[in-house]
């Protein structure tokens, strides 16, 4: 039943402290949250208390400037008793508090919602400290032991964090224990600054007492939680962000063979509990705020340990096997025929593993997550089903393109374009939408443009949309595996060393160049033009000189590639000067930048080499989810992976869409009885798979 106070926000406390304590409660900066020396305590909040010395003051006595009473508990005093675990410090709380009308769940004796218990808590030695029974017995004594039990911290760093919480954090079962026989909410979230992601020092488990238990590997603790007697921790609940213990799991996980053991197995372990207590409950197609499952946060996050236990997850037991994802329907020698559950993996359905994992380009390990089975034999059947044929249609069709293109701008009739031209916007507009060479594309429609409006600047567009369109080509090498590997070298290296050689070589030839050219001075009795200049015809013949920014520019550009002329010195001042600055730059660029790019372009190779097949098989896996696209629903569906199946669980009729994969393994193994099924035959089926 709820209380007056409760309902209407409104309750009452005793205040005993002198002016003195009063007004040494200043407000202080974000406090730890324990500390073995002084504590940093909270500003005491507004609060309606009675004065228990008003009557001092209306009869104007003086209150002595004498020590406290050794029998009077404030929140220093129990602090310091609970943190020393010594519990004759606490002799006589219960009737101080008795006589004073206080309880411990009085927010006198909280710091930002740090309540006694929080501090013994924090303070245990081999797992104990005994002013924890006292102060709870004491507490169920003066009627608020639900308040006390369940109170939380109110700072926003370490917000909603309750005992039960630090108690599961420190391993103590026992106390867990009493703290939810006594009426802890196991089920209050702990959502403060410090238990989220970011940037700065945080521990994120999931919010929850139970997540809590499951992310610092507490298999015992975890079935308390979840089958006590008392108040059993639900694993749907979820977290702030949406997630439940399951993806708590997946974000602690750091790919470790010791982290990826404990993992799997607390996995696997709140499944089978959760089993046990609801069998239809299907915790693992929960999503969290982002609409992702566990299967694909660990897609996403890039956890392959974990994501390749739970594609490959299979359980013998007749109760668990509907919690399988994998299915083994014989096994003969060494070959294995198994069955995979595709839910929430085809790219048929939307936002799948198979996208995440092939568009997640800020997934650092996606090329290895795509080699794991299923997905590996799943990409490979599509390519042969329909992904292969129309790659190579849409290649023949670009080369007729490209052959048409090179034509119509090889055979121009006296700065006009032939008839071909009207013909080759449309087909080049097909090759722009189905190969997205914007740059291409843009060079194009420019070109048409100026064309149109009779420019004859045109044809330098033209000219270098004719060149892209041939380097594109390379998009196609993708189709095979050894070209499409040259490709991705060529790829990397234009991407990553090339690039940043460029921008430091321009860095270098734009300071020199505007060196030289303020260095050097025209001799008063010579004329010259500048670089890009035109004459008029007839005119005499001037040689360029160096104060033209562009000609420096492109004779610096001469020496780079070991093609500079040294007899444009004569007739110029400061020899000496421009002698050190084209040394300097001729070692800067010749030798040294160009050395340089020469070893990293050597170490991309070798770097290459190694993942080359991987990043191949990332790319051709673009390419084929690009084709699924533009594919209409009736031929996707038609295409689609893996074969209707009736799983016979202790769910009953349990129809999934499964791929079959046979793999064979690389030494012959001793096959157990009862994973012996059927030889294989034309069913190739077991009796619970049909």
């Amino acid at each position: 039943k709820m209380e007056k106070s409760e309902m209407f926000g409104f309750s009452l406390e005793t205040d005993d402290r002198t002016e003195e304590e009063k007004t040494r409660q200043k407000e202080l900066p974000k406090s730890p949250m324990d500390t073995d020396y002084q504590e940093e305590m909270e500003k005491t909040k507004p609060q309606n208390r009675f004065n228990l010395n008003f009557d001092k003051r209306i009869r104007r006595e003086q209150q002595p400037d004498q020590k406290r009473d050794s029998k009077t508990f404030n929140i220093d005093r129990l602090f310091e008793a609970v943190a020393s675990r010594d519990v004759r410090k606490l002799d006589g709380l219960h009737q101080y508090l008795h006589q004073n009308m206080k309880k411990l769940s009085d927010s006198l004796y909280q710091s930002y919602g740090k309540t006694a218990l929080m501090k013994a808590l924090l303070h245990l030695r081999d797992g104990e400290n005994k002013t924890v029974e006292l102060l709870i017995d004491i507490s169920e004594k003066m009627g608020d032991i639900k308040e006390f039990v369940n109170a939380a911290y109110t700072n926003s760093y370490y917000k909603g964090q309750t005992a039960l919480h630090i108690a599961i954090e420190r391993r103590s079962c026992s106390y867990v224990k009493l703290l939810i026989s006594k009426g802890a909410d196991v089920h209050a979230k702990a959502c403060g600054t410090f238990f989220q992601p970011h940037d700065g020092p945080n521990f994120y488990f999931g919010e929850l007492p139970l997540s809590l238990a499951a992310c610092t590997n507490q298999p015992d603790m975890v079935d308390f939680l979840m089958e006590n007697s008392y108040q059993r921790a639900n694993a749907t609940m979820v977290d702030s962000s949406g997630n439940t213990v399951l993806h708590a799991l997946v974000v602690v996980a750091d790919n470790t063979e010791d982290n990826t053991q404990f993992i799997t197995k607390m996995y696997d372990r709140i499944l089978k509990t959760t089993a046990k207590l609801d069998l239809m409950l299907k915790l693992e197609d929960i999503e969290n705020h982002k609409g992702l499952t566990p299967l694909k946060m660990a897609a996403k996050t890039g956890k392959i340990g974990l994501f390749s236990h739970i594609l490959k997850r299979e359980f013998q037991e007749s109760h668990t096997k509907h919690l399988s994802r994998k299915f083994t329907e014989w096994v003969y020698g060494p070959v294995h025929s198994s069955l995979y559950d595709l839910a929430s993996v085809d790219s048929f359905e939307e936002n799948s593993v198979m996208e995440i994992l092939v568009y997640g380009s800020d997934i650092p390990n996606r090329h290895e997550m795509l080699q794991l089975e299923p997905l590996s034999q799943m990409l490979e059947e599509k390519w042969k089903t329909f992904a292969g044929p129309m790659f190579f249609f849409n290649y023949v069709v670009y080369i007729l393109y490209l052959i048409i293109f090179t034509v119509v701008a090889y055979y121009r009739k006296g700065g006009k374009v032939s008839w071909l031209l009207q013909t080759v916007p449309m087909q080049f507009l097909f090759g722009f939408s189905a190969f997205g060479s914007f740059v291409q594309g843009a060079l194009f429609l420019a070109s048409a443009g100026l064309y149109l409006f009779g420019r004859r600047e045109y044809l330098g567009l033209l000219v270098l949309c004719l060149a892209l369109s041939w380097v594109n080509m390379l998009y196609f090498s993708r189709g095979d595996k050894h070209m499409g590997i040259y490709s991705i070298m060529i790829q990397k290296m234009i991407l990553c060393d090339i690039l940043r050689f460029l921008f430091v070589y321009i860095v270098f030839l734009l300071g020199f160049s505007a060196a030289v050219v303020t260095l050097l001075m025209e001799p008063p009795e010579k004329t010259g033009r500048s670089f890009l200049t035109t004459i008029a015809p007839g005119s005499e013949c001037v040689k360029p000189y160096f104060r033209s920014i562009s000609f420096t520019i492109l004779e610096l550009f001469k020496f780079t590639i070991g093609m500079g002329d040294m007899e444009f010195t004569e007739g110029y001042e400061y020899k000496e000067v421009f002698y050190v600055l084209l040394i300097g730059y001729i070692i800067l660029t010749y030798i040294l930048l160009l050395n340089m790019l020469i070893a990293l372009m050597n170490r991309t190779v070798e770097r290459i080499t190694m993942e080359s097949t991987s990043i191949w098989k990332l790319q051709r896996a673009i390419t084929i989810l690009e084709i699924e696209k533009r594919l209409s629903r009736c031929l996707r569906k038609r295409f689609r992976c893996g074969v209707e199946k009736n799983i016979h669980t202790a769910l009953g009729d349990d129809r999934r869409r499964c791929f079959r994969f046979a793999s064979c393994s690389s030494m012959i193994i001793q096959l157990a009885t009862d994973m012996f099924r059927e030889a294989p035959s034309s069913c190739m089926c077991t009796s619970w798979i049909t």
